[in-house]
């Protein structure tokens, strides 16, 4: 995945958390676990660019793999045909 620049400020979070009633101990607390969390997890937060890229990527491989379902159904159809053709009766020369 791509570098992301995500900052969690967590003594913004302490202080929300303060303003709603949690004790200043608590509050610190609770926000820097967050901050450890978002920080652990940062990595594999994807970025607008990498889903763009899998769309991509995704849509190049769905589009081969449409081809050759195509391809299979239309050998399948020449081979029903010729098939049929060498069951009809030959006409003598």
């Amino acid at each position: 995945m791509t570098d992301t620049t995500f900052d969690f400020d967590t003594l913004a979070t302490a202080r929300k958390l303060r303003a709603a009633g949690i004790a200043r101990e608590h509050a610190e607390a609770q926000a820097e676990a967050i901050g450890a969390a978002v920080r652990a997890s940062r990595d594999d937060l994807a970025t607008k660019a990498d889903l763009t890229e899998l769309e991509t990527r995704l849509t190049v491989r769905l589009h081969g793999v449409a081809a050759g379902i195509v391809a299979t159904v239309i050998a399948a159809a020449l081979a029903a045909v010729v098939a049929l053709i060498n069951l009809l009766p030959h006409a003598a020369p």
